[in-house]
């Protein structure tokens, strides 16, 4: 919900997910955030909501997406955002909609490439003091697997104000429960990332970090439940 909008096209079941993201162990940069998504013969829909912040500044995100599985050979996706701040100045909300349009493409059973981007027209919320500037993105990325249990995952990002992201990253299925991820990101600096997946009937639990040289820890956790799973 908060990626790729084409990836929705390929859900064949309903699911509800939550998650949390906590930025250097600072609980005013704490990430919360709300998925659902509904399968169907012609379309899929999602639905997603983020938080971010505390009382006296925080941001949300409201979206609605649509996506629809082209024989499983690609996919494609729109989702409308509804993005939100609360200036403590002047008392106030802000906010302002836009675009996320995403495509996937299946070359092979192994080799699938994708395409996002996120707030395309660079559109920002104004206010009676200042500008807000909202990240405008545009990203490549690509999954190969080497087996069924093996994938390799690249990823390149553009924000149109900033340097590129490059990120890499391995996911082995150990048991049939337990998965392990390790992979890392970067620009200016490198950050090195672990994380595990547990599936315990019809829920997934995920746990990541990753360790900013700088800036510190920063940690995720989400749970998701599929409809229909035993």
């Amino acid at each position: 919900a908060f990626n790729n909008p084409a990836m929705l096209g390929y859900l064949l079941k309903p699911e509800i997910g939550l998650q949390f993201e906590n930025r250097y162990i600072i609980s005013e940069l704490s990430t919360k955030s709300f998925q659902f998504g509904l399968s169907s013969n012609l379309v899929n829909a999602g639905l997603s909501f983020s938080h971010f912040g505390y009382s006296l500044y925080h941001e949300m995100m409201f979206g609605l997406g649509f996506a629809r599985n082209f024989s499983d050979k690609f996919a494609m996706g729109v989702q409308f955002n509804y993005y939100t701040a609360f200036f403590n100045a002047s008392n106030s909300y802000r906010g302002t909609l836009f675009p996320q349009v995403g495509l996937s493409v299946k070359f092979s059973p192994v080799f699938s490439v994708g395409f996002n981007t996120f707030n395309p027209f660079q559109t920002n919320i104004k206010s009676e003091f200042v500008t807000m500037r909202l990240p405008s993105i545009f990203s490549l990325g690509s999954e190969y697997f080497f087996s069924p249990e093996l994938v390799w995952r690249t990823q390149i990002d553009k924000e149109v104000s900033s340097n590129y992201r490059f990120a890499t990253g391995f996911e082995y299925q150990m048991l049939k429960l337990l998965s392990i991820k390790l992979g890392a990101y970067g620009s200016d600096y490198l950050v090195p990332c672990l994380g595990f997946g547990f599936k315990i009937g019809a829920f997934q639990v995920d746990l990541n970090c990753e360790l900013h040289p700088v800036l510190g820890l920063n940690s995720l956790a989400a749970i998701k439940y599929r409809f229909g799973n035993k």
